[in-house]
């Protein structure tokens, strides 16, 4: 009885829909996320989509596969992508402070912008505040849409369980900057002076006083400068996160969570699911990335095992027939044979770098003792190839215990989610460093990994 079977997440068919305008590629970190986005974009674009790739991953390597010495927060054309079928791609990274910097540009008037992009704690705020990445992108995704240049987003997230930050950190961030405590520290600097002591009850002057101590009361003065150049600014921060949620959540959205064939990866797959599940985000599906096959999958692991152990028997059986090389007398050759000359390949030798090298002329001794020295026994070149059928059939025994190992993790993912449609992606030879290894990556995400059925 064969396996359950998870359903085929038709990735083209999400990418050729035109009521598919985002795809939020979403997963733990190493399972070749970036590569998946990039590689949707250019399959998408090739299809006659016009596509831009945000990607929030810290790694050049989207900018590298792309042949873009350097992506920045300015989307950039991707030359050669789509031009036969009217499609565009256009790629871009996520500059977490310049996007900052430019949501204040844009919400403040220049004298208020130019005295918060000064204040040392906005600077600290925008460079690595826990959260600012996340709503920075949330942020950047919002004005990409709001711009209707492109007629499809694909977004990179960031990298291991955090990537649900992308989610949740807005939202805190949007809370924390629009919340009582930020207006408390902005009371004292909004009012000043013994006005502003005279609003402040006691119990408020108590607080802002123990803050002081705790962080300094340098850092304590910058908050409440900060605090009091963003008043204005404070509602856009909670409404803005708020939109670009619910425009996460709409028709049009596809989020995709990228996997491994691993055990660890396939949980924080499960996690994300059932993540997006509990928040009402539409999930699209699962790519699984690095699949691997083989084409003897009908030789199993037991068998292919089996056999290298027939085949060891059988070379040590012929090992006591095989004598030892005579060490050579002192100054003495050995006589070549006279059937060297019968062979006209046995006067050559076969180099590491393909070349050959005449024997006779005494430049290279004989790599094959059964070819030139009668004292060996002619089974020796059986055996070697004993030996290396043995060695074969174990590597592939190896394999296939992968292929197990990787269905069985699959199994169990698709057992407790079956209703999540998935892509497999079988796995290439080496890195992705091109347009042609993205769309290599492409061209698996649209066609299914071949799996045997399981008797059970």
């Amino acid at each position: 009885m064969s396996m359950d079977v998870a359903p085929r997440l038709e990735t083209d068919a999400l990418l050729d829909d035109p009521q598919t305008r985002i795809v939020v590629c979403c997963g733990s970190g190493g399972v070749g996320k970036t590569t998946t986005a990039a590689a949707l974009g250019v399959r998408a674009a090739e299809r006659g989509r016009k596509v831009v790739v945000l990607t929030i991953d810290p790694a050049r390597r989207l900018a590298q596969s792309m042949g873009i010495d350097a992506l920045d927060n300015i989307p950039r054309r991707v030359a050669g992508v789509g031009d036969d079928n009217g499609g565009e791609l256009h790629a871009m990274m996520l500059d977490m402070k310049r996007t900052f910097d430019e949501f204040v540009e844009a919400h403040a008037d220049p004298e208020r912008a130019r005295a918060i992009l000064a204040n040392p704690f906005y600077q600290s705020l925008s460079a690595g505040f826990a959260g600012t990445q996340e709503y920075m992108a949330m942020e950047k995704l919002g004005q990409l849409r709001a711009r209707d240049e492109w007629d499809l987003i694909i977004v990179d997230t960031p990298p291991s369980r955090s990537a649900l930050d992308f989610l949740d950190a807005p939202k805190r961030l949007g809370s924390f900057l629009d919340g009582k405590f930020i207006r408390v520290l902005m009371a004292p600097a909004k009012v000043g002076g013994r006005a502003g002591m005279k609003f402040l009850n006691v119990g408020v002057s108590m607080m802002t006083g123990t803050v002081s101590k705790v962080l300094g009361g340098q850092l304590m003065r910058d908050v409440q400068t900060f605090a009091a150049a963003m008043d204005t600014m404070f509602g856009g921060f909670r409404t803005r996160a708020e939109a670009t949620y619910r425009l996460l959540q709409a028709p049009g959205t596809a989020f995709l969570v990228v996997a491994a064939p691993e055990r660890d990866a396939l949980r924080e797959a499960a996690y994300f699911v059932e993540r997006l599940a509990a928040d009402r985000m539409p999930l699209a599906g699962m790519v699984l990335n690095r699949v691997h096959g083989s084409g003897a999958e009908q030789l199993s692991a037991e068998r292919a095992l089996a056999a290298a152990e027939i085949l060891a028997m059988a070379d040590a059986a012929t090992e006591p027939a095989t004598q030892p090389e005579p060490e050579p007398e002192p100054d003495t050759e050995p006589e070549p044979d006279a059937s060297d000359s019968a062979n006209p390949d046995d006067g050559q030798e076969n180099l590491a770098d393909g070349g050959f090298v005449d024997r006779d002329s005494g430049k290279a001794q004989a790599r094959n003792p059964s070819a030139a020295d009668p004292d060996v026994s002619p089974t020796s070149a059986d055996t070697s190839a004993e030996r290396l059928a043995a060695g074969m059939l174990r590597l592939h025994a190896e394999r296939m215990q992968v292929l197990g190992r990787e269905q069985r993790t699959h199994d169990r993912f698709t057992a407790l989610h079956p209703e999540v449609p998935v892509a497999q992606v079988a796995a290439l030879a080496g890195d992705v460093h091109d347009l042609t290894g993205l769309r290599a990556i492409g061209d698996r995400l649209a066609v299914p990994v071949e799996r045997p059925q399981r008797a059970g």
